[in-house]
């Protein structure tokens, strides 16, 4: 149903998400981050909840596998659950319950960690370890890049939906939140599209945010 890579990048500070489903919007319920802290996918049969207290861990000072089992002793279900963390330093954890479905897979390396379930075969999750870490440049642009390895490496059994990416940097606000909550198809290159055009304006909106005054124009009536 879910492959995705979380991941630290220790030049910008940015932690990120990129997932991709069969499922609807899996954007609206999988990845939560927070700035300066880390980033949680909770996938296969999902429950949301397990990213904020998961995060609200970390920000205790747990490392990622003491709150990744602390939050999950803590979930009766926890069976059918599959969790990837990791935080502001690169640690990572990871977890695939017994009721995990089809296929799964987990990987951790330096500075990501990737997952997915219902696989078409185990080499996915090493396809988009293995592109993270030999990509360079902006961390959205090589997380998009390692989902899209996943999918040309296979991806799920079954066609794909959706897709999101999530990156939190200094802010209290996603740096980059962009979602393709439904495609009848390729719905990692209809997100890559998104990237290609919010990339360009996306320190402008920080700007906006920040500083009004010396906001760039909208390109509007009223305010070219």
């Amino acid at each position: 149903m879910t492959i995705s890579i979380a991941a630290y990048c220790p030049e910008s500070g940015q932690l990120g998400i990129a997932i991709s489903s069969s499922s609807i919007a899996v954007g609206a319920r999988c990845p939560w981050l927070l700035a300066g802290v880390g980033a949680v996918s909770s996938q296969n049969i999902t429950l949301p909840a397990l990213g904020q207290k998961i995060l609200e861990q970390l920000e205790n000072g747990l490392t990622p596998d003491k709150a990744l089992k602390t939050v999950l002793a803590n979930d009766q279900f926890s069976a059918y659950r599959q969790v990837t963390v990791i935080n502001n330093s690169g640690e990572s954890a990871c977890f695939s319950g017994t009721e995990t479905l089809g296929m799964h897979n987990m990987v951790k390396a330096k500075h990501c960690v990737a997952a997915g379930n219902m696989l078409a075969n185990q080499t996915v999750i090493d396809a988009m370890v293995s592109t993270f870490e030999e990509s360079r440049g902006e961390l959205t642009s090589r997380l998009i890049t390692a989902l899209a390895s996943g999918i040309a490496n296979g991806g799920e059994a079954g066609p794909v939906h959706s897709a999101a990416v999530k990156v939190v940097d200094d802010y209290t606000w996603p740096l980059v939140d962009l979602r393709v909550d439904w495609a009848d198809k390729n719905p990692v290159d209809e997100l890559l599209k998104l990237w290609q055009d919010y990339e360009p304006q996306m320190q402008a909106y920080v700007t906006r945010a920040l500083d009004p005054r010396q906001a760039p124009s909208y390109g509007v009536p009223g305010n070219e």
